[in-house]
């Protein structure tokens, strides 16, 4: 697994590369007030990427912040016990007990 990781990572980069050596030409990037910015396409290209992803990282801040913020605040949080099954329900077994057959009006079947 270590060795295809490996060899999709190159490629990765061959093609990211190629890329890179077809795009070598000038670009002429028109701004505000007749003025302008002259860059290999590659360039403009790689500056595009990287404010694009500053910018949606930047939006999404709030997000994450407020989500986590309510994740502390609400009963139960991230601190208490995981949402996962409860240790009693591990160790019931795989099938259902006598105790557990009795209560089925509150049971969700298996599987839905």
């Amino acid at each position: 697994m270590r060795y295809f990781m490996w060899l999709l990572k190159a490629a990765i980069f061959f093609v990211v590369f190629a890329f890179a050596l077809n795009n070598q030409e000038a670009m002429r990037l028109n701004l505000f007030f007749g003025a302008y910015w002259q860059a290999p396409v590659v360039l403009v290209l790689l500056l595009a990427l990287t404010l694009g992803i500053f910018l949606g990282v930047a939006v999404m801040i709030p997000i994450w912040l407020r989500a986590r913020k309510l994740a502390r605040a609400a009963p139960g949080g991230p601190s208490a016990e995981p949402a996962g099954p409860s240790s009693a329900t591990l160790s019931a077994g795989p099938g259902p007990t006598k105790e557990r057959s009795s209560d089925s009006d509150t049971q969700i079947p298996h599987g839905i």
